[in-house]
C-alpha cells in the first residue's frame, strides 16, 4: 500500500476521500439498468443519507468543476423543509460534506436551494406541501425517509409530474422501511430497483457502543427488524398474529413451567428442496384456573432439508435437554415411521401421536386466541417462526412453502393448554 500510495501525484492523493465508488458499500451504489427509482431501505445507521448524497454529486458533476454533468435541476424532498436542509445539505453525511472542495455548491438561504460552480440547481421542498411542487421541474431527484412522509402520495404524484427534463429522469428513495402504501406501491411498480442493508453493514463508520446497546434492546423485535435490520414489517391483512401481538409476548424473565413437550411437524420429503421439520419445544405454568395458565415457547430447533433420521435425532435431543415431559409429532404423512424414528433414536422417549383432523388456520385460531389474551410468551426472539406466524389467516398461508414450525407450535400449546382446559374441571369445595 505505501508503495502505491508513493506513487500517486498530490492530487490524486487528495482525491481518493472523494473517490465514492471505491470506498462505498454494495447497497450505496446504483444498480445497473434501466430503472427509474432507485429505492434504498436500510436501518439506523446504514449510510442511505452518504448515498444519497453521492449519488446526487455522480448526476451533477462533470469531468471538471465547471463542465455539465447529467443532471441540472434537482429536487431535495424531505419531510419538511428543515430536515432537508439539516440532513441532506448540511448533514454530516450530507451534499456539503460530501463534495470536494473545488466543486461545494453554495448555499442560498432565502430561495432554500443549493447552486454548484457549473451552475446546476438543487431546490429543497417538503413533503407537507405538495403543491409546491406543482410547476417546477426536474431531471433528478433525492427523496429522504419516504415512508414517514405524512401526505407522501399526493407529493410523489406532483413529483412524477414535475420529472420531465432530460433523456432519462430518475428518483432515489432513501427511507428506513417503515410499513407505508405509498413504498409498498412504488415498490412493485416494474420501473423500480432496490437495494438494502442492515446497520451492522455500517458499523466501521458507526460508534461501537451504539451499535451494540441498541442491538441488544431491539434486535428481533418488529422495531429492530425495521429500523436495524431494514426490513419491511407489515401486518398482513386478517392474519391470526400481529406484529404488536408478538412484541408483547417478548418474556423478560423465565418461567418456571409445570409441563414441557417437544412438537415435530414432520416434513414430506427429503433433501435439499424438502419443506422444513418444524420442532418446537414449549412449556406451561399451570396457576389452578386454566384461565390463569401462561405458556411459553422456549426454543425453536426446526431443520431444512434433513433427513428423516436427522431431525428425529434433534427432537429427542430437544427432549433431554430441556428435560421434557413428552414428544409430539404430527403422523397425517408419515404414519407409524414417524414413531418408528423416534422410537430408533430413543425408545424410552415419552412419545404422542397427533393427527390433523381441521385445516391449518383452524387449528391455529384457539392458540392465537392465547397471545391475543397474553397468556403466550416467547423466551427471545424466534425470527423465522414469527415470520410464519404472521402470514397465517383464515383463508390460509399467505408464503410460500408450508408453515412447519407454526405447525409444530400450535401442536405443542394445544397439548399443554388447550386440550387439557377442555377437560379442567375446578376442584370441589367440601362444605361443613
Amino acid at each position: 500500500m505505501e508503495q502505491f500510495l508513493g506513487a500517486l501525484t498530490p492530487n490524486a492523493l487528495a482525491s481518493l476521500p472523494w473517490l465514492f465508488e471505491h470506498w462505498a458499500l454494495d447497497h450505496q451504489l446504483p444498480p445497473a439498468g434501466d430503472w427509474t427509482t432507485w429505492v434504498i431501505l436500510g436501518g439506523r445507521g446504514a449510510g442511505k443519507t452518504r448515498a444519497g448524497s453521492e449519488w446526487i454529486r455522480a448526476q451533477v458533476e462533470g469531468a471538471r468543476p465547471g463542465d455539465p454533468g447529467r443532471c441540472s435541476r434537482i429536487a431535495l424532498i424531505a419531510e419538511t423543509v428543515d430536515q432537508a436542509r439539516e440532513v441532506m445539505v448540511f448533514g454530516e453525511s450530507g451534499i456539503m460534506a460530501a463534495s470536494p472542495p473545488d466543486r461545494r455548491p453554495e448555499w442560498q438561504s432565502t430561495r432554500k436551494r443549493i447552486v454548484w460552480p457549473n451552475g446546476a440547481v438543487a431546490q429543497l421542498f417538503s413533503a407537507s406541501n405538495p403543491e409546491a411542487l406543482r410547476g417546477p421541474q426536474f431531471d433528478c431527484a433525492w427523496c429522504d425517509e419516504l415512508a414517514k412522509w405524512k401526505k407522501g402520495e399526493e407529493t410523489w404524484d406532483m413529483l412524477q409530474f414535475g420529472l420531465r427534463l432530460g433523456t432519462h429522469p430518475r428518483a432515489l428513495v432513501t427511507t428506513t422501511p417503515r410499513s407505508s402504501a405509498l413504498l409498498r406501491a412504488i415498490l412493485a411498480d416494474a420501473g423500480t430497483v432496490k437495494t438494502s442493508a442492515p446497520t451492522s453493514a455500517n458499523a466501521m463508520n458507526l460508534a461501537k457502543g451504539f451499535l451494540d446497546t441498541i442491538t441488544r434492546k431491539y434486535e428481533g423485535s418488529r422495531l429492530g427488524r425495521q429500523e436495524l435490520d431494514g426490513e419491511m414489517m407489515m401486518d398482513v391483512e386478517g392474519a391470526l398474529w400481529s406484529w404488536a401481538m408478538l412484541d408483547a409476548a417478548r418474556a423478560g424473565r423465565i418461567l418456571e413451567h409445570d409441563r414441557i413437550v417437544v412438537a415435530v411437524d414432520p416434513p414430506v420429503t427429503s433433501g435439499s428442496d424438502a419443506d422444513e421439520c418444524g420442532i418446537i419445544v414449549a412449556g406451561v405454568l399451570r396457576n389452578g384456573d386454566p384461565r390463569d395458565w401462561i405458556g411459553e415457547v422456549i426454543a425453536d430447533g426446526s431443520l431444512a432439508g434433513a433427513s428423516p433420521r436427522a431431525w428425529a435425532e434433534r427432537a429427542v435431543e430437544l427432549y433431554h435437554l430441556h428435560r421434557a415431559d413428552r414428544l409430539i409429532a404430527e403422523v397425517n404423512q408419515g404414519g407409524e415411521m414417524v414413531a418408528t424414528l423416534i422410537r430408533q433414536v430413543d425408545p424410552n422417549v415419552p412419545f404422542r401421536a397427533v393427527r390433523a383432523s381441521k385445516g391449518k388456520a383452524a387449528r391455529a385460531e384457539p392458540v392465537a386466541a392465547l397471545y391475543e389474551q397474553g397468556r403466550v410468551f416467547h423466551r427471545g426472539v424466534f425470527k423465522a417462526l414469527e415470520d410464519q406466524m404472521t402470514a397465517l389467516t383464515i383463508g390460509g398461508y399467505t408464503r410460500r412453502g408450508s408453515p412447519d414450525r407454526l405447525d409444530a407450535l400450535v401442536w405443542a400449546i394445544t397439548d399443554l393448554m388447550i386440550d387439557p382446559a377442555a377437560s379442567w374441571r375446578a376442584p370441589r369445595v367440601r362444605r361443613l
